[in-house]
């Protein structure tokens, strides 16, 4: 099976045209980081990617499980670079149960008291003296 140049692109190239990552340093510190795997197997930021590739894409919190449709060279608007791939229909169930799990426990959780003012700061210094 012989790959033609404009058939295969860099994965690191691929994550930025995606738009998976702000800038190609961010997607090659990604793949290095083993944030990225390919087919089941973690990868190098070199590695050629081609269309029907399984890629496991971990951000922060957040896992997404795609399969690349086309390649793109260009960093295209976002509706464009959604057509680049797709993702699995349980992988978008998950990762929108976890989104409205972590906004929940945000929700819920106690706010940061407030510096103290200056009559409050005043007492501590006095109690502090005695």
């Amino acid at each position: 099976m012989d790959k033609s140049a404009h058939e295969t692109m860099r994965i690191d190239k691929w994550l930025w045209a995606a738009r998976f990552y702000k800038t190609r340093a961010l997607a090659t510190r990604a793949v290095t980081g083993g944030k990225v795997h390919m087919n089941g197997d973690r990868i190098k930021p070199a590695r050629k990617l081609v269309p029907g590739d399984r890629l496991v894409i971990r951000k922060g919190h957040y896992q997404f499980d795609l399969r690349v449709e086309q390649l793109s060279s260009q960093r295209r608007p976002a509706a464009e670079a959604r057509t680049l791939y797709s993702e699995s229909g349980d992988s978008v169930r998950t990762r929108h149960a976890l989104y409205h799990e972590r906004k929940l426990q945000g929700a819920s959780a106690t706010q940061r008291e407030r510096r103290p003012d200056k009559r409050t700061r005043r007492l501590i210094h006095r109690f502090k003296q005695q």
